[in-house]
């Protein structure tokens, strides 16, 4: 090696040894985004570094919770991990593997959330210990003008009344998808507890969340007989539903001639309803779809909402910058600037982040919504919530069973330790 080749390797070995040692650490964050998703999120965690200079490692997997339980229990957690389900990231709080943010997140930012989101965002403790990442409204009825150019239905009975018309017509009433592996069957669920929802009331569909009320009890029968003599009734497609991804299902409402009218399904589906391929382009919200609130008894009431939570697993001064970030105006404004996401600060409805009327309604409820109860098989025990799934899926192939379903599900209900549930009332 001459002399000059030497003198240039000493200078990048003691560069990158700078490097090394400068001290900046490397926030590491396990979330479930992958494909577009992930690259929306890593908007929001390039917008962290570009604010703080801190990089920010992130891997993104179906399996999080899987990953996460392994990375426990070699002792190697990430900094930060995000969760759908509410009930798991408690379990983690419970455990103590999740840390408080009380010290984290200052006066003014709690602030910007309603009291039933600080509530959630508690995950039935004391403290707060999760930050509310994105959410979703899934009290609602997708449709198009096109296809759908009446008044929309406000009461329960006039949903099954257009539902009726509509087949009578040669129509198919309702896109309906229930393939999502490895969670086949949630879009069922999620009809099912919007029915009970609305029919029974909040205290009931609080204590069934809950674990409290009995799957047999005659409400929430009721709620699976109702959705029976709704969707899986001729012209329904139920068969078909059970062999359709939920991400394909909305986009026969595009189709020239519709292959279906309606569509229940959370505020998520305007990402997939803008990919939809046509030759006069992607569908826009307001001009090319809406939706309705999802109908009660008497008109419509409570909604059903779902989020994405983020917990600290390691208490560093990088990592409680990043759950300060996240929980801030400045990161919870980049995602729903796409026209996709929505964000429960309150401080961006009163902004111009929501550039539809659609996606306006949408942020208002979710962010200053009166009455919001949170997705039940997302707060429910993990075996609760995959013996839902598979319910679903049987009973849309076989309705008669629903008595051998409701008992078998009441058995999962009764061998689940009450330690195990997550109350968090409406």
């Amino acid at each position: 090696m001459n002399r000059c080749a030497g003198l240039v390797l000493v200078v990048v070995l003691l560069l990158s040894g700078c490097a090394a040692g400068s001290g900046t650490e490397v926030v590491t964050v396990l979330g479930p985004w992958t494909g577009d998703e992930q690259k929306a999120f890593r908007q929001v965690l390039d917008g962290f570094t570009r604010e703080t200079g801190i990089p920010v490692d992130y891997q993104g997997t179906r399996a999080q919770n899987q990953v996460l339980r392994g990375d426990l229990q070699q002792g190697t957690p990430p900094h930060v991990a995000v969760l759908s389900n509410p009930a798991e990231l408690a379990g983690y709080v419970g455990s103590g593997d999740v840390k408080p943010l009380d010290a984290v997140l200052d006066a003014e930012v709690r602030a910007a959330y309603s009291p039933q989101w600080r509530r959630l965002q508690q995950l039935g403790g004391n403290a707060v210990y999760a930050v509310v990442v994105k959410a979703d409204l899934k009290s609602i009825v997708w449709y198009t003008p096109k296809s759908f150019p009446g008044p929309v239905p406000s009461t329960w009975d006039e949903l099954v009344a257009v539902s009726r018309r509509l087949a009578a017509a040669g129509q198919r009433p309702w896109c309906l998808g229930m393939g999502a592996p490895p969670n086949s069957g949630f879009p069922g669920t999620d009809w099912l507890e919007d029915i009970l929802l609305h029919r029974a009331g909040p205290g009931v569909y609080s204590s069934w969340a809950a674990g409290r009320l009995a799957w047999t009890d005659p409400a929430v029968a009721d709620a699976w007989q109702s959705w029976g003599a709704l969707v899986p009734a001729p012209g329904g497609g139920s068969t078909a539903a059970l062999l359709t991804s939920f991400a394909d299902a909305g986009r026969a409402m595009f189709a020239d001639p519709p292959g279906c009218a309606l569509e229940h399904l959370g505020s998520f589906a305007i990402g997939g309803y803008a990919a939809v391929p046509r030759p006069a382009g992607p569908p826009v919200p307001d001009r090319d779809f809406r939706f309705f609130p999802f109908p009660g008894a008497g008109g419509t009431g409570p909604s059903e909402v779902s989020a994405d939570l983020a917990g600290m697993f390691r208490d560093t001064p990088a990592a409680r910058r990043l759950m300060a970030y996240l929980a801030g105006a400045a990161g919870q404004r980049i995602w729903p600037s796409g026209g996709t996401t929505f964000s429960v600060h309150q401080r961006l409805v009163d902004e111009d982040v929501y550039r539809s009327d659609v996606t306006r309604r949408i942020a208002t409820t979710l962010a200053k919504g009166g009455n919001l109860c949170f997705d039940a098989s997302d707060l429910m025990p993990a075996a609760m919530t995959s013996a839902f799934y598979q319910a679903v899926l049987e009973y849309l192939a076989d309705p008669a069973r629903l008595p051998t379903l409701l008992d078998q599900l009441d058995r999962v209900r009764r061998d689940i330790g009450r330690d195990q549930w997550l109350d968090l009332p409406c």
